[in-house]
């Protein structure tokens, strides 16, 4: 098996789900490695959205609340660091603040921008999972080292019945090298 393709078997996998969305940039329309694992997601279930990530992660937190399961793609950890007023204090926060009256369970896709063969520069290859987990204290957050651990991790995102959210952490390199 290989990293793309477990990543876009994923994709489909979540998409049979009836409360699953996804929303970002280049979700319908063609612009990141992201972009081509969703092919086979119906469009009726792609939000496309503008460059503006901390409205994104608002909306993913509003949709999570209605029972919805969004699947938010932020390309790169370095855009993903737009929105971490509302990843931090409002979207792990939920269920604290309303004393587990309200759970949310929200996918949140991103990676580690490929520098193989062409460097993008360092405001787009940060990896900022420690940071985030010591920052988070209900969302978990998975790291894709492997092909093997790509459908385990989304199933288990989707799947999961506590209320929480999930970060899932890509590399763009193992794109066409695993």
């Amino acid at each position: 098996m290989k990293y793309f393709d477990e990543l876009k078997r994923s994709m489909t996998f979540l998409a049979q789900d009836p409360r699953t969305v996804f929303i970002g940039q280049a979700v319908a329309v063609a612009g990141t490695a992201m972009t081509n694992t969703l092919k086979d997601v119906p469009a009726d279930r792609l939000i496309e959205l503008p460059v503006a990530e901390e409205m994104q992660m608002g909306m993913t937190t509003g949709m999570a609340l209605t029972g919805l399961v969004p699947v938010s793609i932020f390309p790169r950890w370095n855009f993903l660091l737009c929105a971490i007023n509302q990843l931090v204090n409002h979207l792990d926060k939920v269920a604290v603040m309303s004393s587990g009256g309200f759970k949310t369970k929200a996918i949140i896709r991103t990676g580690v921008g490929s520098e193989r063969p062409l460097h993008p520069q360092f405001q787009h290859v940060g990896d900022f999972t420690d940071a985030i987990r010591a920052m988070c204290t209900t969302i978990d957050v998975i790291r894709l080292e492997e092909p093997t651990d790509i459908f385990p991790a989304y199933e288990k995102a989707l799947l999961r019945d506590d209320g929480r959210s999930t970060i899932v952490v890509e590399y763009g390199d193992f794109y066409g090298e695993k």
